[in-house]
């Protein structure tokens, strides 16, 4: 399937800032509670060991997305790690509940923008699930901003643009109704809108499928690494890791 460079709710400045929470919200629980970033752990650490650094900031963090189970196995061989949560709309309620439970968790309360990261968050760049929201010339500028700060980044997406994909989503309202009770920390709202008012289950529905018509392929990434100015100055890796019943892609750059 071509790529469509189509919109989703969440993205846009006049969906509702509580609505995006419960979607992040619920995108980060999953990824916790399966753990489905567990198999790019050592590609995490080759980056965070290469670059030098014990920091990692994410960008376009949602509701944590997967670095809190991530975040244990990488002490055992960083056992320094700080981790930077940040978002153009940051959930803060999600980053204060992360931050309590693990004290290596900081976050931004301002917005980050990913494709011009302020000069003071020094660190390997991260991005999960998140890539696919940008339109080709602002994936390349988050890139570019990387390797004119000479920042490590390693981006992962765990869907592919596929008919498998895009199937898989259909089944998500299921899981929003199965799942909510036990996402934390507990709202209220979330579950008016979630059962009484079901938008949580059709944003997500509908964000998720599009989400998968926009995710760029391996040789997409490779090509936006071409567009970068200096891009020969950085070591790249882009692949693709099986996690699981599913893959997960990834693009690596690390300076030289």
């Amino acid at each position: 399937m071509k790529r469509k460079q189509l919109f989703e709710f969440e993205d846009q400045s006049w969906f509702p800032g509580f609505l995006r929470n419960y979607l992040t919200d619920f995108l980060q629980f999953i990824s916790n509670q399966f753990d489905i970033y567990k198999a790019i752990t050592p590609l995490l650490s080759e980056a965070i060991e290469n670059s030098g650094e014990q920091r990692i900031i994410d960008l376009a963090s949602g509701g944590g997305g997967g670095l809190f189970k991530l975040s244990k196995r990488l002490e055992e061989k960083h056992p320094n790690l700080e981790i930077v949560l940040t978002d153009y709309y940051p959930n803060l309620k999600a980053f204060e509940y992360v931050s309590k439970q693990a004290t290596n968790f900081k976050y931004e309360t301002k917005p980050v923008d990913a494709r011009n990261v302020p000069g003071q968050l020094k660190g390997v760049r991260t991005q999960f699930l998140s890539l696919h929201h940008f339109k080709e010339e602002d994936a390349v500028q988050i890139l570019q901003n990387a390797v004119d700060s000479k920042s490590s980044i390693a981006i992962f997406e765990s869907q592919e643009r596929n008919v498998k994909s895009v199937l898989a989503m259909i089944f998500s309202p299921i899981n929003v109704l199965l799942m909510t009770p036990f996402i934390r920390p507990f709202s209220v709202g979330r579950i008016v809108f979630t059962y009484l008012i079901p938008l949580v289950p059709l944003f997500v529905l509908l964000d998720g499928i599009l989400s998968a018509l926009r995710t760029y392929t391996i040789p997409e990434m490779n090509e936006l690494i071409s567009r970068v100015k200096g891009h020969e100055n950085f070591d790249w890796k882009v692949g693709r890791q099986k996690s699981g019943p599913a893959s997960i892609l990834y693009l690596i750059g690390s300076p030289k």
